[in-house]
């Protein structure tokens, strides 16, 4: 999740509150407090609120929920002769492109760092890291318009970011440190976005990287910013950043994107109706509240609203691209409301509870695992397909995986149906750890679409061996009460000849060996790496398994 560093004295200024009130009453909006000191404040955000990705953001929910400004705060554009001229030709690669124009903003260090991270923010959570949606920051001075977003070939050269020479695409992809990170995105086409300015001279190549030419520099005072993506996504991510500059006293300017089949106007800085029933309200909440505190909760979270008998209505700022659903703005009720303010009640009723099966294999195995010395991790149940590649292994999605409907990340994608991957991320991000390095992770899985416990165990050192790993996994058994045998595997994310399938009652319930080379390789790990993974729930009564 983002963690965002701001200036204390920065903050202080835009909320018009103290640090010990600020301090105490985030948490409350939705963040964890990383870390604060005399100079900076860290704070950690979920993903469904790209608004709260800058300190601008953040003023701005702090100012409403301290009842120093509430209510809708309405954002105006002025229109300009400012024209994108769209060819059919980049539709089958990158059909999506909206941009604004802002004014008169004074580029302080504070403003081009807050306009940085708040970008790479928004190109990893809802850009999917540049694949769905891609941001271009440019000097308006340097940028002439009517511009063209076409696609071109391999052999288009122009002047990248942070380079003095032309250079194609093609050298761009093999040379430019955006280009060889971000290659992947366009892998396999045969055209290339691209944006072009009047003199015929490109100004960005999304969503890879821009070109020198428009540069944004300290004495830079009006942006012209781009967008490209696929959907709804770029309008959202654009409205974000113009109303963050907004706040910083930017005047926003509209660009005309002229389609092939139609003109659109963007931003569109306008707030959303959306209308609440009093009884959904009162439903979800679990409680009934007066109609005055349910219009302060609102405008505490920088809603317009008003009530109209039963029916509530609702006007949601551009910024909230996480606004999908009347049950989203009931949520935002709750917390403008204040959690604290909620009593606790005791249920109807009364159950005697106890330790669920799932959780007595789970401690029967951690027991064992620390008693050979191993230490427990605890890593993300989200994958992505990306870990079956690594592996050298194949799946098919619902058959093997489940993928997410809505993922929130290009890392977060799939429920992970195997440990072993994110315990050599863990290695991978561990180099520095004295050896030999010992760490086990007891936990679920999602197989077709059930779920599972597995045991899952590594070792790493310069002499890490099947031989050491065998005398553990049989250690395992041996404390686990189980009587086991072991046949040949031929499992592609382990050296052949060195590696072997767990049986119990002739059943398969695992695998162990050395990890191949070309895994280590993929995963960045220099040592020997042996492990071991175990279907819990194949030998054990686990409860009633979903």
């Amino acid at each position: 999740m983002p963690v965002i560093t701001v200036n204390w004295t920065d903050l202080e200024r835009l909320v018009g509150a103290s640090r010990e009130e600020m301090l105490k009453r985030l948490p409350m909006i939705g963040c964890d407090v990383e870390r604060s000191d005399d100079e900076t404040l860290a704070v950690e955000f979920f993903p469904n609120r790209p608004d709260l990705y800058s300190i601008e953001g953040i003023a701005r929910a702090l100012r409403g929920f301290l009842g120093i400004e509430k209510g809708l705060k309405e954002y105006r554009t002025r229109r300009r002769d400012w024209k994108i001229l769209v060819d059919k030709s980049v539709l089958s690669v990158r059909p999506r492109i909206v941009g604004c124009v802002v004014r008169n903003l004074k580029m302080s260090d504070e403003v081009i760092r807050s306009l940085m991270e708040v970008q790479e923010d928004l190109h990893w959570t809802i850009g999917r890291n540049r694949r769905r949606m891609a941001i271009g920051v440019h000097d308006l001075s340097r940028v002439n318009f009517p511009l063209r977003y076409t696609a071109v070939d391999r052999n288009f050269s122009f002047v990248p970011l942070d380079f003095s020479r032309e250079m194609s695409i093609a050298e761009i992809f093999s040379e430019h440190p955006k280009g060889k990170e971000y290659a992947f995105i366009l892998e396999g086409k045969d055209a290339y976005p691209m944006i072009i300015d009047a003199k015929n001279e490109a100004i960005s190549f999304p969503p890879i990287i821009n070109a020198e030419k428009t540069r944004v520099t300290e004495k830079t005072t009006d942006l012209f910013i781009d967008v490209t993506g696929f959907d709804e996504y770029a309008d959202k991510a654009l409205n974000i950043v113009a109303c963050m500059l907004a706040d910083r006293g930017g005047e926003i300017e509209s660009v005309e994107i002229v389609y092939p089949d139609r003109v659109e106007e963007t931003p569109d800085l306008s707030a959303k109706k959306i209308e609440l029933q009093k009884s959904e309200i009162f439903s979800l909440l679990g409680f009934e509240i007066s109609d005055s505190d349910i219009i302060s909760a609102l405008e505490r979270m920088r809603f317009g609203a008003k009530i109209n008998g039963e029916n509530v209505e609702v006007l949601v700022p551009p910024y909230r691209a996480d606004i999908m659903h009347p049950w989203d703005i009931i949520e935002d009720i709750a917390i403008g409301y204040g959690y604290e303010k909620i009593e606790p009640e005791y249920p109807a009723t009364m159950t005697i509870g106890s330790e669920h099966e799932w959780n007595k294999v789970k401690e029967l195995a951690r027991e064992i695992m620390l008693g050979l010395g191993f230490l427990e991790v605890i890593t993300f149940t989200l994958t992505s397909e990306k870990a079956y590649e690594k592996l050298r292994r194949k799946a098919k999605p619902w058959e093997d995986y489940v993928p997410l409907m809505h993922p929130l990340t290009v890392e977060h994608t799939i429920v992970r149906t195997e440990i072993l991957s994110k315990l050599l991320e863990v290695i991978a991000i561990n180099k520095h750890v004295e050896m030999p390095l010992k760490i086990f992770e007891i936990g679920d899985v999602v197989v077709g679409l059930k779920n599972r416990l597995r045991l899952c165990g590594c070792i790493t050192h310069s002499k890490a061996n099947f031989a050491e790993l065998r005398s553990y996994v049989q250690a395992v058994m041996r404390e686990l009460g189980l009587e086991w045998d072991v046949r040949d595997s031929r499992d592609p994310a382990f050296i052949e000849g060195r590696q072997g399938e767990i049986l119990v009652n002739g059943e398969k319930i695992g695998v162990f060996g050395e990890i191949h080379p070309e895994v280590l390789e993929n995963f960045g790990i220099r040592n020997p790496v042996t492990a071991f993974e175990i279907e819990l729930d194949k030998v054990f009564y686990c409860g009633d398994l979903l």
